[in-house]
């Protein structure tokens, strides 16, 4: 595919959209379709829609208008680039300029556009006078960070044999288990690196909090809200401790036992029904629903389909899911609350919440990260039950 052609590919996708599909379906549809598309056209095409996305305000006050290729258009004026050189018209390229295009003036950048305006004050109350610093680290791509599984190599071994399959990457000075891949990230999935199990993707905040937690070396931890089951595994490298994993949507735990089974770790799954069967357990991690804030340069779709009823409906899934854990642990037991949100609603005010609410438990450390102070933003609070 022709540059112009990939662009086209994205104002399709990006109307679809607009018209209400979720982002990743309406880039299936669109390969499903297009089967002529190479894997660097696939990736091209993917990136042109989530910078879109990630910028998407700036991109329609540059562009014109909040379509697709109104987007396209002001993403293009963003980057510097000529639209009158692409939007050609010619093949499979994006129809020419109009003269409103053409002579459309675009106003200077405003970044507090690139986030729905009812946010703004929930961002500034976490960051202050570093606002415009967070906004802005939400326009760029996130970085790609793995977990060195230590059962199975050191992070020397495993960056060496990273790099035999073209992946470079770089170590953590502060977490013992992080390597950012900084060139080759693409092909990760067919490293034997990979394969073998030696590495896992996982971000540099969720590995940060992961190692500032003293997880108990035997008895019984319990993964309460597990999803594929990323911190399962990398508690499961640091103890031998039995594992549990369980996950409202049992669907989501899916590939779970392939990833522990190429971890060599042993992780048993549990059914809600099956959950009183075990317990009582020395430590319960909730990592629950969120609005996600923290990962927004991952997920720039969920900060447009965010609500404020959605967030006060999330506030609520998560108070429940505090009340259900925290009876399943034992007397003297952890209880690890986890969001990758940046909202206090959602972390301090939640735990101050649980702690007004229920008796008999006491407040240990907490943490917040940003994308200014990690590569994502993420809150952990730790309890223990009295």
């Amino acid at each position: 595919m022709q540059p112009a052609a990939r662009l086209s590919a994205a104002i399709e996708i990006l109307e679809a959209w607009q018209a209400g599909l979720p982002v990743e379906q309406a880039l299936s549809r669109w390969a499903r379709g297009a089967r002529y598309a190479g894997s660097k056209d696939r990736a091209a095409v993917r990136d042109h829609v989530y910078d879109g996305l990630r910028q998407k305000g700036a991109c329609a006050a540059a562009g014109g208008a909040e379509s697709g290729r109104g987007l396209i258009l002001g993403l293009l004026r963003l980057q510097g680039g000529e639209p009158a050189d692409v939007f050609t018209g010619e093949g499979h390229a994006p129809d020419v300029l109009s003269a409103e295009e053409v002579a459309f003036s675009a106003p200077p950048l405003d970044p507090n556009l690139n986030v729905p305006s009812w946010l703004l004050p929930l961002l500034a109350a976490r960051a202050g006078g570093s606002l415009p610093d967070l906004l802005s680290s939400f326009t760029t791509r996130a970085p790609l960070w793995l977990r060195v599984n230590l059962q199975r190599a050191t992070r020397e071994d495993a960056a060496r044999a990273l790099a035999e399959d073209g992946l470079i990457t770089r170590a953590s000075s502060e977490v013992a288990t992080a390597l950012e891949v900084t060139e080759g990230g693409r092909r990760l999935h067919l490293s034997t690196a990979y394969e073998a199990g030696l590495v896992e993707p996982q971000d540099l905040s969720v590995q940060w909090a992961v190692q500032r937690i003293k997880w108990p070396k035997t008895g019984r931890i319990l993964d309460y809200c597990a999803g594929g089951g990323g911190k399962a595994l990398a508690i499961a490298d640091q103890t031998r401790a039995a594992i549990f994993a369980h996950d409202a949507s049992a669907r989501r735990m899916s590939d779970l036992t392939p990833r522990a089974a190429r971890a060599g770790v042993q992780i048993t799954q549990l059914s809600t029904e099956d959950l009183h069967t075990h317990a009582p357990y020395d430590l319960v991690l909730c990592d629950v629903p969120c609005s996600g804030s923290g990962t927004w340069r991952r997920d720039p779709e969920a900060k447009w389909r965010l609500t404020p009823q959605v967030l006060e409906d999330l506030t609520k899934t998560q108070a429940g899911i505090l009340v259900e854990a925290a009876e399943l642990v034992a007397p003297g037991g952890q209880l690890i609350y986890m969001t990758c949100s940046l909202f206090e609603a959602e972390n301090e005010a939640q735990i101050a919440g649980f702690l007004a609410r229920t008796p008999g438990w006491q407040i240990g450390a907490t943490h917040i990260d940003t994308p200014l102070s990690a590569s994502d933003g993420f809150f952990t609070a730790q309890l223990r039950r009295t």
